[in-house]
C-alpha cells in the first residue's frame, strides 16, 4: 500500500521517532488516534486487538467491500495489527513479554480494568522501569466518576463546549464532530507521550500519563473559568457570534453561500469599514467594547452589505482590503480547492484491499523529519506472524497453537 503523492523522507533516511515502540490496546478512537500520530511520524505501533471481531472502530463508519470502515483504514494507518486476548492468562503472558521490549503502552479502557487483568502500571513498571503508559478514560483514574463509562459526546457535555454550541435561546448542539474529544484527547496524549520521553531521557525511568476525555476539551475554552471565578460570568450560547469582538460571525453572500468574518482587533474593523465603503463606521464605533455593545447593529449592517454581493464580490473584496474572510466549506469545496491540492492536504493512497482512497495527511509539516504514509488499516491480525515471531521467537507451532486456544 503506497502513496501516490510525493513521500518526503528526512535527509538521514531516519524518520523522527523511528526506533521507538508504541503498544496501542486501546480502543475507538482517542488513544488509539495519538498512536497514529507517533505512527506517522515514524514509530513502530503495534495495534493490539480482541482475537474476536477486533477493535470495534473496524466497524465504525462508513463500511467498505473489505469488511473494515474508513475510518479505521484511515485512522489505524501505519500501524502493525495483531491479536491478543489479555483477559487469558496466556494472552498476559505474552503482553508482558511484549511490554519489556517497548516503550509505550497506550490504553482507554475504563480505570481499573487493566488492574484486574493483572497488567496494571505497577506491574507492567516492574518488567520495564522505562516503560511510559498513556491512560485516557471519560472522567480520569481519579475523583467520584472515575469508574464512569464515557465517549466524546459526554466530554462535550462535562467540559462545557456543548453549552456554548447553538443558536441563542435555542438547546445545545453537537459542537461540529461528535469525535472531537477524542481526536483532541490523542493529540493532548501524544504531547504527554513525547514529554515522558524527554523526561526519560534525564531520570531513565518511565510514568503514566492520566487523561480524562472532558479535560482535553475543558483546556481549550479560553476564559471561561478565569471570568466566572472572578465575576460570576456564566457564558450563554451565542450562535456564530463570539462573546468579545464585533464583528465575528457567519453571514450569508447574496449569491447564497455562507462565509466566515473575523474582525479581532479595532485596526481590522477599521479595514472592513474602508471595504464596505463606509469609513465612518470605524469612527462611530471605534473599539471593540463599543461594538460589542451594539452587537445586533453592527451584525446587521454587515449582514446587509454582505447579502448585496456575490461570494466572489465579498472574497475579492476583503482579501483586497486585508479583512480574514473565508467561505464556510463542506467537503466538496475541500476537495476543489487549490490551497488543499497545494499543500497536499488530501492523501491519495492505494489500499491492497479495497483500491485508491483519499485521507487526510499527517500534519504538522517538518522541515527535517516529515511524517510518512506507510500504509492504510490493516486487517486483523495481518502481522501476528511477524511480530511474534521476530519479537518473541514464537515458532510457526506456537503460534498455531496459540491461535487455536483463541489466544492470538
Amino acid at each position: 500500500m503506497k502513496s501516490t503523492t510525493d513521500s518526503a523522507t528526512s535527509p538521514n533516511g531516519r524518520a523522527a521517532l523511528e526506533g521507538l515502540r508504541v503498544l496501542d490496546i486501546a480502543t475507538f478512537v482517542a488513544a488509539p488516534f495519538c498512536g497514529t500520530i507517533l505512527a506517522d511520524f515514524g514509530a513502530e505501533v503495534i495495534k493490539i486487538e480482541q482475537p474476536d471481531g477486533g477493535d470495534a472502530l473496524r466497524k465504525f463508519g462508513t463500511i467498505t467491500e473489505c469488511g473494515d470502515s474508513l475510518v479505521w483504514l484511515s485512522e489505524a494507518r501505519n500501524k502493525k495489527t495483531i491479536t491478543l486476548d489479555l483477559r487469558k492468562p496466556q494472552g498476559v503472558a505474552l503482553f508482558k513479554e511484549l511490554v519489556a521490549q517497548s516503550d509505550v503502552v497506550l490504553e482507554n479502557f475504563r480505570p481499573g480494568t487493566l488492574e484486574k487483568w493483572g497488567i496494571g502500571f505497577d506491574v507492567l513498571r516492574e518488567l520495564n522501569p522505562r516503560l511510559i503508559m498513556l491512560r485516557i478514560s471519560a472522567y480520569g483514574q481519579t475523583g467520584p466518576k472515575r469508574g464512569e463509562p464515557g465517549f466524546a459526546r459526554i466530554a462535550h457535555a462535562f467540559s462545557g463546549l456543548s453549552w456554548l454550541a447553538g443558536e441563542a435561546g435555542g438547546p445545545p448542539v453537537v459542537p461540529g464532530s461528535t469525535s472531537m474529544a477524542d481526536y483532541v484527547s490523542g493529540m493532548w496524549g501524544a504531547i504527554g507521550v513525547l514529554t515522558a520521553l524527554r523526561a526519560r531521557e534525564h531520570s531513565d525511568r518511565g510514568q503514566f500519563i492520566d487523561l480524562g476525555l472532558y479535560e482535553s476539551v475543558f483546556r481549550l475554552l479560553d476564559e471561561i473559568a478565569p471570568a466566572y471565578a472572578k465575576y460570576g460570568t456564566v457564558r450563554e450560547r451565542m450562535g456564530a457570534d463570539t462573546i468579545n469582538v464585533v464583528p465575528h460571525s457567519h453571514y450569508q453572500t447574496g449569491s447564497g453561500e455562507w462565509v466566515a468574518l473575523a474582525c479581532t482587533s479595532d485596526k481590522m474593523f477599521e479595514r472592513l469599514a474602508l471595504v464596505m465603503e463606509q469609513p465612518d463606521l470605524a469612527a462611530s464605533y471605534p473599539t471593540s467594547a463599543v461594538r460589542v455593545a451594539n452587537r445586533e447593529l453592527i451584525n446587521s449592517i454587515v449582514a446587509e452589505w454582505m447579502v448585496n454581493r456575490t461570494l466572489s464580490e465579498v472574497v475579492e473584496a476583503t482579501t483586497a482590503g486585508g479583512v480574514p474572510c473565508a467561505e464556510i466549506y463542506s467537503i466538496k469545496e475541500i476537495f476543489e480547492d487549490e490551497q488543499y491540492r497545494a499543500r497536499k492536504n488530501l492523501l491519495h493512497v492505494e489500499d491492497d484491499r479495497i483500491g485508491e482512497l483519499v485521507v487526510p495527511a499527517p500534519i504538522p509539516r517538518m522541515s527535517e523529519t516529515p511524517p510518512v504514509f506507510r500504509h492504510t488499516g490493516r486487517a486483523l491480525g495481518e502481522d501476528n506472524d511477524a511480530v511474534y515471531s521476530a519479537l518473541l521467537a514464537m515458532s510457526a507451532e506456537d503460534i498455531k497453537a496459540a491461535k487455536r486456544a483463541g489466544v492470538i
